[in-house]
């Protein structure tokens, strides 16, 4: 049966409305690969996923990898990765198109370039300051180590301030070594330590012990339409360490915790909801079921008909247009982060020594397969950095 002129009218905008919304929304788009060979180690497949994997995701693949290098103490690699993720990460997104997007209706958070939550920028500046000390440049180090704790910070309404212990102590550190004064950043790193006493700052400590130990936070999703950004907490069988050097033993504690950076800022527990998506998505389908509904019966009445065939396809536009939008919170995560932050300083004479480290458990027993050894020839011009981290493969 050939329609009415007033029926295809009706049809015609149907059809114009479902092509308008999947061009504006990217119903049909096209994915770059992100296919490539695993072989299982994290740096091969960490530099495989740089090169060939989404332009997006690059700088959060150079973060991996850049830790994972040093674990294994390549160092000068790891600097080359985090200088390139930093451009990223401590850039602004007013010129980032794909951010830009993600902030509309029919955009997924993901689609954006990686620039990680707080904590994860944070880390990013926190080990590129450890391989500035590495270098003999404590002042670089210590300008990583303040815009760590800017990351942290909301540098707009001032509601609340980074709140690292162990970025203001080294902040304070390397002020000291710089014959400068770190009275105030200890200040701040003891107001905000609750469960450790921070030694003061020895001048001529020459070896600087950075510790990282246990698996950091995850992400997930939760919510009706998976728009509610949520952490998983991390683990670590370590509790404590403990450091020998030739014959001394002491003690360190965990600094930072960053199951507790994850969901905070500024100590407020942060409530991550993508609310404006998750509502328009919500409100735009019960709306098209309503009005597809109602356009039915009333379509099938020939008094009616008319407007029933109009609001048939309102509800059908709202519908996909409920479909199109897309409130999934990104759940892209720095996923080989550790749990605890620590540090150790200490005076040494000139020439070769050996430390040992020892991962402690709850009773504060040493983990045997978690136990490193150092060997440093500490010098007289300027500090010897060891990083260890419970994962280390050197």
């Amino acid at each position: 049966m050939t329609p009415s002129p007033q029926r295809a009218r009706h049809l015609s905008l149907v059809a114009i409305g479902i092509m308008a919304v999947c061009t504006g929304s990217g119903c049909a788009t096209s994915k770059q690969s992100t296919s490539w060979i695993r072989t299982g180690d994290p740096i091969v497949d960490g530099r495989s996923a740089i090169a060939n994997g989404p332009e997006k995701d690059r700088s959060l693949w150079q973060c991996r990898t850049a830790l994972e290098l040093m674990r294994r103490g390549k160092f000068g690699e790891a600097r080359e990765l985090l200088d390139d993720a930093l451009l990223t990460i401590g850039s602004s997104t007013a010129g980032d198109k794909e951010a830009k997007k993600s902030r509309g209706l029919f955009s997924s958070e993901s689609r954006k370039t990686f620039r990680g939550e707080p904590y994860e920028r944070v880390m990013a500046y926190f080990y590129r300051g450890i391989i500035y000390w590495i270098d003999g440049e404590p002042d670089n180090a210590r300008a990583c180590f303040r815009n760590a704790q800017i990351q942290d910070s909301d540098s707009e309404s001032k509601e609340y301030s980074g709140d690292y212990v162990l970025l203001d102590y080294l902040d304070g550190l390397a002020s000291v070594k710089l014959a400068g004064d770190g009275s105030d950043a200890l200040k701040r790193a003891q107001s905000l330590s609750k469960n450790i006493s921070l030694k003061p700052y020895d001048r001529e400590s020459n070896i600087l012990f950075f510790i990282e130990f246990g698996h950091g936070p995850g992400k997930y999703a939760t919510g009706e339409h998976a728009e509610e950004l949520r952490f998983r907490e991390g683990k670590s069988v370590a509790r404590n360490v403990s450091i020998t050097i030739d014959g001394t033993q002491f003690q360190v504690q965990p600094f930072d915790d960053l199951n507790f950076q994850a969901v905070t800022r500024g100590g407020r527990v942060m409530d991550h909801i993508l609310a404006n998506k998750a509502v328009f998505k919500s409100s735009s389908d019960a709306v098209g079921n309503v009005a597809l509904i109602g356009g039915a019966v009333m379509a099938t009445n020939r008094g009616t008909q008319e407007a029933g065939l109009g609001l048939l396809a309102f509800g059908l536009a709202s519908k996909i247009v409920s479909a199109a939008t897309t409130p999934t919170a990104d759940v892209r995560a720095w996923d080989n982060l550790p749990l605890y932050l620590s540090f150790a300083a200490a005076r040494l004479s000139p020439g070769p020594h050996t430390a040992t480290i020892n991962f402690l458990d709850s009773t504060g027993q040493p983990i045997p397969s978690l136990k490193k050894t150092a060997t440093m020839n500490v010098s007289s011009e300027r500090d010897t950095v060891v990083f260890v981290s419970d994962q280390s493969r050197t």
